[in-house]
């Protein structure tokens, strides 16, 4: 099987790594192969790329020099996890602010949403939505279909159907929003099951 580009470069630098390694601590082929036990043509075909490194051979170097392993294969550092807030005031009252950052299938959004009147104004496009309310009161429209949600309460729908969405009753609402512009589904429900349809009391 093929190695990935980012893999077979790793590894290609692994042996100039070793042989660096080597040289600042003052050791000989010989001298490596006595302390780890790997045979001295083995080292060196380490050390020129002429042998792929394992985890067998590794691991010894690695206790000879005692550094840790990431260091023999230069393990990329992890990234700042954090996502850079930047808010945006949408055309209509409110404010949108992305909390998720890169192309990928799905988009995440915490949305203040302001009183957009009683007038609905429906929209469709392409894609799959879920909103959920943090607090306040939010007025759904999706076709025929009208809607208030309270704090705690989500809803999903394909955006391909004709919706609307504003304050309840005239102040802003927050809400988080999943969005898929290819029509990724959420899997989440829309509301739990009443205790009825769960078999417990009425």
């Amino acid at each position: 099987m093929d190695e990935p580009e980012q893999y077979r470069t790793v590894l290609d630098e692994v042996g100039p790594r070793l042989k660096a390694l080597r040289a600042k601590r003052g050791l000989t082929l010989a001298g490596l192969s006595e302390t780890t036990g790997i045979s001295k043509s083995t080292l060196s075909r380490l050390e020129s790329g002429q042998r792929r490194p394992s985890l067998e051979l590794l691991l010894p170097l690695a206790g000879a020099y005692r550094v840790p392993l990431d260091d023999l294969v230069g393990a990329p550092e992890v990234g700042d996890p954090r996502v850079r807030l930047t808010p945006r005031t949408l055309p209509n009252g409110g404010s949108v602010v992305p909390l998720s950052r890169g192309a990928g299938p799905l988009q995440a959004y915490k949305m203040v949403i302001a009183d957009r009147g009683t007038e609905p104004d429906l929209r469709s496009h392409e894609g799959y939505e879920w909103l959920y309310v943090l607090d306040g009161r939010l007025r759904l429209v999706i076709a025929e279909h009208d809607l208030v949600l309270g704090a705690g309460e989500a809803a999903e729908f394909d955006t391909r159907v004709p919706h609307w969405f504003s304050s309840a009753d005239g102040r802003p609402v927050e809400l988080l929003s999943l969005f898929g512009r290819q029509g990724e589904r959420m899997h989440v429900r829309a509301r739990p099951r009443s205790r009825e349809a769960d078999g417990g009391p009425r």
